[in-house]
């Protein structure tokens, strides 16, 4: 959360980083003074653990659980160097990008500023299929037209349908054997079903979706507008954490039944550094979703800038030659450090729950959430716990990450933006003007999102296309982490050795990334 002493609409430069405060030194003192990480774990669940990393459990099982916490973890070491460079120097990200070496032109960003623009335009059509995934859940809980209605009834009996017959051809498999009474009940169910749908008209689409959409995106757009949006975005983290432990709670009871129990050789298979057998879209998948969860491209780049709004590089004041200086630098990173590694326990424990649980329900029903039946598809993970009130719960729940995920990037998009607009010469630096363009744009971004996805109602293609760009861009960040380690960081508050090691490390793997991305998106 921003906290109070911070402006709501305001990307600090670098002559406005004054006011120096002592850092905390207790635990308590530091919890406190949390908050940039919390803002980029609100904003990651929506899109990469709820869509794209049950995406992934569904299309790979179980087999890539490794993949998926290596890309939690990994990125860390980098974005706690993008925060050591903006309390360091009281710049924000895109004015230290532009310092990277390579291609550029004098006062006109280089390739990294560049490259930057077109990931942003795939993170807004990654935003178009969240706010898209908001309607959805919105058009199933609150129909607002007959033809939604009746929609909402067929693919209700088709997923259903699917899910009962997945679970017996399970019970039937067994080698021990299943419970007769179970399999009876499907069976009667299965019939019954398979007669209802044989006596109904098929319906394909809905326009409900959309139209909730787009009511969403005008009503955030003006919430940024005006700017009162701490109410908001502290029940959309409660809501989160909510959701967040029912989806744990969920998992921890799905052992008790037979059909859907993650096992323990699940979990050795998901751990075993393998690919999935015969799955090269399983893969391609994954890479995707890679680029998106934990810390991404597009939140390494925003995480400084929700540093700089807290305060972390004002408190440590401008740098200077004193012992002073160099106590409160070193003061505020160990804040900033507990700040990022708390908010990747927050997400990698989200993050690997979502992948278990698609994994264990969706891969095992074959079921792929997509397009118009994205959120009734992601709902059914909840049936074989909660049954009946398994799709209100999911449906709250995923009003709540999505919607968080789209309302706070749309600020964080806002404010990047904005200050890159300076850093190309096309506007000025001046914090007010800053701060103008922050609010025309918190009311613009969110409209361009929905416009997206009226015209490409596809939410899941959506958030894994802005994956795939984000994974291109990992290893570009993961240079500048490393040129902001060894040609920005000020001596004296220099890492160490082992973390030096993690960092390069963490690049690496960035890197591998990248390449393979591309690899793999050319020869697709």
């Amino acid at each position: 959360m921003p906290s109070s002493d911070s402006a709501q609409h305001d990307v600090p430069a670098a002559d406005d980083v004054t006011l120096t405060e002592t850092p905390p030194t207790a635990i308590g003192g530091i919890l406190r003074r949390l908050g940039p990480g919390l803002i980029v774990a609100g904003s990651i669940v929506g899109s990469g653990e709820l869509i794209a990393t049950t995406k992934t459990g569904a299309e790979a099982g179980f087999w890539l659980l490794w993949l998926i916490l290596i890309g939690c973890v990994i990125k860390v070491f980098c974005q706690v160097e993008f925060g050591r460079y903006s309390i360091v120097t009281g710049n924000s990200t895109m004015t230290g990008l532009a310092e990277v070496p390579g291609p550029g032109i004098p006062g006109r960003g280089n390739w990294l500023v560049w490259y930057w623009f077109l990931m942003w335009f795939a993170s807004i059509g990654q935003l178009g299929g969240i706010v898209g995934g908001v309607g959805q859940a919105l058009s199933i809980s609150i129909p607002l037209t007959q033809q939604g209605r009746d929609f909402n009834e067929y693919v209700d009996r088709t997923t259903e349908l699917k899910v009962n017959r997945a679970e017996l051809a399970l019970i039937e498999n067994r080698p021990s054997g299943g419970d007769e009474g179970r399999i009876n009940e499907l069976h009667t169910t299965i019939a019954r079903l398979t007669e209802e749908l044989a006596g109904v008209e098929e319906v394909t689409s809905s326009y409900d979706d959309r139209i909730w959409a787009t009511i969403i995106a005008v009503a955030t757009a003006v919430i940024l507008v005006l700017g009162h949006y701490g109410f908001i975005q502290s029940f959309s983290t409660v809501m989160v954490c909510g959701f967040t432990l029912v989806t744990v709670v969920n998992l921890a009871f799905l052992q008790a039944n037979a059909s859907w129990a993650v096992t323990l050789q699940d979990i050795v298979n998901g751990m075993s550094f393998r690919l999935p057998p015969n799955s090269t879209t399983a893969v391609a998948t994954a890479l995707a979703t890679f680029g998106i969860i934990g810390v991404g491209a597009s939140e390494l780049v925003t995480y400084p800038y929700w540093c700089l709004e807290k305060g972390y590089a004002r408190f440590t004041g401008p740098r200077d030659e004193s012992q002073q200086w160099a106590d409160r630098a070193s003061g505020w990173m160990r804040v900033m450090r507990w700040d990022a590694w708390c908010s990747m326990v927050v997400y990698t424990f989200a993050t690997i729950a979502f992948y278990l649980l698609g994994a264990a329900i969706l891969g095992r029903t074959q079921l792929n959430p997509e397009k118009s039946e994205m959120i009734r598809t992601l709902a059914v993970m909840y049936e074989p716990v909660f049954t009946e009130s398994a799709s209100l719960l999911f449906l709250f729940g995923a009003f709540a990450v999505l919607y968080s995920t789209y309302f706070v990037a749309n600020a964080s998009h806002a404010r990047v933006f904005s200050d890159t607009l300076g850093v190309l010469g096309v506007a000025s630096k001046d914090s007010a003007a800053i701060r103008r363009r922050v609010r025309i744009l918190s009311g613009f971004f969110p409209l361009l999102c929905v416009a997206m996805y009226l015209y490409f109602p596809n939410p899941a293609k959506l958030v894994l296309i802005s994956g795939v760009m984000q994974g291109i861009m990992l290893p570009m960040l993961a240079g500048a982490g490393l040129f902001f380690r060894y040609k920005r960081c000020d001596a004296r508050i220099t890492p160490g050795k082992v973390w030096d090691t993690f960092l390069w490390v963490s690049a690496i793997g960035m890197l591998v990334t990248g390449l393979w991305t591309v690899w793999s998106t050319v020869a697709s």
